[in-house]
């Protein structure tokens, strides 16, 4: 067998890596290396782009250790079956890249995954010893993201939150019977005890942080993992509907306090199971999850009023959940933007929660008008069907036969809301 370049090592790692989703650097702490000769920021501006909630794009080197497994997962373009070129970085060669990367001003983190070898154990002490390795000997103060292996020694997982900003655990997919099929060396019991397990160190640091205002205040406790942890679900490997998976993702968010589920539309791969789908799902299907999450999550909505009236618990890919949502119950519109309750104001389609702070604030002062409301919003053509103000009643706009097909964007177009 040929010895692969570092450079060629990085093509195949880099591509096999880019399967995984779970990937965001928002809600780290900023490392400050005043102080500490150390190099690297979170802060700073900058081959895989995350974006924070604020819209900034945050570059990270995102790499597999190697791409051998020992797993045969179905649908995994890297499972031990399957004829694709391999290869294996050393720890010293991660480390290095990730460092020369940074120093040219090509990335402002690692992200950094593996398939299984030799077993749990030894897979997980390797990837902590990269990141063990860019702290301690190199003072790297930039973004670190690993992912975690599940049934790995619980000491591993513990010291991978010390070195690392943010740690996943994928579940994969939606259902247990699905993983189960499709990944049988995989236990759905052994991914729930992992993310337990982070859960129960993530509260510990909590706890231990000094409370604002206390005496102890400039104590620092360890820290673990301050970007909290994330995970990620297939989309369209199995038959899993919507509904299925948004249920899942918000028993995730409730149980394990997770940062983020990422959603990954399921992409064919060569020889694969007839029991997987030979074509993939549309695209707009992950957009539309990820839509509803943020409902979730954000304005106060859950699984079943979201997803209902769908076809076979899916959602409409034709319209955003919040306006399908809204056009089901038009008896309750149009809302009053200057007596309305937050709650409400949240479920007019057009409005983010932005808008909708602002809209409770302003109305403190005096009373709105469609114009107030479109300078907050940026635009109103979506939100005007649903909302009266002081100068503005939609009339039988609201209930417009045509309204549905008026607002649905063209097939293109993707906005969050």
């Amino acid at each position: 067998m040929v010895a692969l370049t570092i450079s060629q090592k990085l093509a195949v790692l880099a591509d096999a890596a880019k399967y995984d989703a779970s990937c965001a650097s928002s809600g780290s702490e900023k490392r400050n290396s005043a102080g500490t000769g150390g190099i690297g920021s979170t802060e700073g501006h900058g081959i895989c782009h995350s974006y924070a909630p604020d819209g900034r794009c945050i570059s990270l080197l995102k790499v597999l250790l190697t791409n051998f497994c020992i797993y045969d997962c179905a649908y995994c373009i890297n499972r031990s079956s399957s004829n694709v070129q391999r290869a294996r970085f050393t720890v010293e060669e991660v480390v290095r890249l990730t460092l020369d990367f940074y120093k040219r001003n090509y990335i402002e983190g690692l992200f950094l995954s593996s398939g299984i070898i030799r077993s749990p154990d030894h897979t997980m002490e390797e990837l902590v010893r990269v990141a063990r390795t860019l702290r301690e000997t190199h003072r790297f103060a930039g973004y670190i993201h690993l992912k975690v292996i599940p049934n790995a020694d619980p000491a591993l997982l513990a010291e991978a939150g010390r070195w690392a900003d943010r740690l996943s655990t994928n579940i994969e997919l939606p259902t247990d019977g699905a993983l189960e099929t499709l990944a049988p060396e995989k236990k759905p019991s052994e991914i729930r005890t992992a993310m337990a397990r982070l859960r129960g160190k993530l509260d510990e640091a909590e706890d231990a942080a000094p409370k604002k205002g206390a005496l102890n205040s400039k104590a620092r406790p360890a820290r673990f993992a301050p970007a909290g942890q994330s995970t990620q679900m297939i989309v369209g490997a199995d038959g899993a509907s919507d509904a299925a998976i948004l249920t899942r993702a918000a028993g995730l968010y409730s149980g394990y306090r997770l940062k983020r589920v990422y959603y990954s539309a399921f992409s064919p791969i060569p020889d694969a199971s007839s029991r997987l789908p030979v074509a993939a799902p549309p695209l707009m299907r992950e957009h539309r999850l990820y839509q509803a999450d943020w409902l979730i999550r954000f304005y106060g909505f859950d699984v079943p009023e979201i997803v209902e009236g769908g076809e076979a618990g899916h959602l409409d890919l034709a319209v955003d959940p919040k306006l399908a949502w809204a056009l089901k119950r038009r008896d309750q519109f149009p809302v009053d933007v200057n007596r309305a309750q937050r709650e409400m104001l949240l479920r007019v389609p057009g409005l983010g929660v932005k808008t909708v702070d602002r809209i409770l604030s302003t109305r403190r002062h005096h009373r709105l008008r469609l114009d107030d409301v479109a300078r907050m919003a940026g635009s109103i053509d979506k939100a005007r069907p649903f909302i009266a103000a002081a100068d503005w009643s939609p009339g039988g706009l609201t209930d417009d036969a045509k309204l549905r097909q008026k607002l649905a964007p063209p097939p293109e177009q993707l906005a969050l809301f």
